[in-house]
């Protein structure tokens, strides 16, 4: 229960309370096999006493198809802050190290068993055929087939609408193949069980930043306005925004970076809304985000 000393431990280690230390191996490593959700959680908070059970409950009855780690924010605040965990309780589920699902508050039961009953697809066993359409479909994607990846990806749709991996890997093809508005339709219209999964999240956040690219001019265009005057504020925010399209993620979070440091204030704090825009697409373990966000808070605290 939460706000007791410790959980105690299932016969089948399904269930453990998490920290800083033990966070790569309780939930990167060990979700490279079954999905592991991470409730962040901590004593004083009313509604984690009832959704702690709850998510206890439902996990314990999935029968080892997914793990649950606990975490108390007051005695974990690095790990806290560098998931950007604003508010408690805070659920995310993680497969294959990456965040795939999550959600905020405490919610219904029926809700709790959909959103395992979905993380419960992804890691079901070798030989149902799942596992091995998504990895296909990832593969074609990878290696430039598009369309084919597109038509895995509706194909798995077709048998559980609420697949977020299958979902999330429909946009990311559309947008491969560069069809913006069928990308940005999927995402508005994802079904209502995934449409808060960190990863549709994060695709939305791409979206975004593919709108505005498409508006902005070429990139030597935007480095030699820079270089002409480097006191021009929406140049900089401009070629930000093409070095991002060019694959360049590292250069623009820098470039926002110096943005916000000549102006922090400029056009409403735009450099810092960009940069956490760039964040939200990436991996709370990517070596770019962690620096950018290290040195913005730097400077928000200088």
């Amino acid at each position: 229960m939460l706000g007791t000393a410790a959980t105690p431990q299932t016969a089948n280690d399904l269930i453990k309370d998490g920290s800083e230390a033990t966070f790569m191996a309780d939930v990167i490593e060990a979700s490279q096999t079954v999905p592991v959700i991470v409730d962040f959680w901590a004593t004083w908070c009313g509604p984690c006493r009832t959704l702690g059970p709850a998510l206890e409950a439902a996990v314990t009855a999935a029968q080892g198809r997914v793990k649950l780690v606990k975490i108390d924010v007051d005695r974990n605040q690095a790990i806290a802050a560098q998931l950007r965990i604003q508010s408690i309780p805070t659920v995310y589920a993680f497969f294959k190290g990456q965040p795939v699902d999550g959600f905020q508050g405490a919610i219904p039961g029926s809700e709790i068993r959909k959103f395992i009953d979905n993380l419960s697809t992804m890691g079901a066993p070798e030989g149902d055929g799942l596992a091995e359409a998504l990895a296909a479909a990832e593969a074609m994607l990878a290696e430039g087939a598009a369309a084919d990846a597109a038509e895995t990806f509706a194909a798995l749709l077709e048998e559980n609408p609420e697949n977020v991996a299958a979902y999330a890997g429909l946009i990311r093809a559309h947008l491969a193949i560069g069809n913006l508005d069928m990308a940005e339709t999927l995402a508005a219209n994802a079904p209502a069980a995934i449409t808060k999964a960190k990863e549709i999240e994060a695709i939305r956040a791409k979206i975004e930043l593919a709108r505005q690219a498409a508006k902005v001019g070429p990139l030597d265009h935007l480095r030699a306005a820079v270089q002409n005057d480097p006191a021009d504020r929406q140049a900089r925010f401009d070629l930000a925004t093409a070095l991002h399209a060019s694959g360049d993620v590292e250069g623009a979070v820098d470039t926002l970076l110096d943005l916000f440091r000549l102006d922090r204030e400029w056009n409403d704090g735009a450099a810092k809304t960009q940069l956490f825009t760039i964040f939200d697409t990436l991996d709370p373990k990517d070596p770019i985000a962690i620096k950018g966000r290290r040195r913005l808070s730097s400077m928000i605290f200088a």
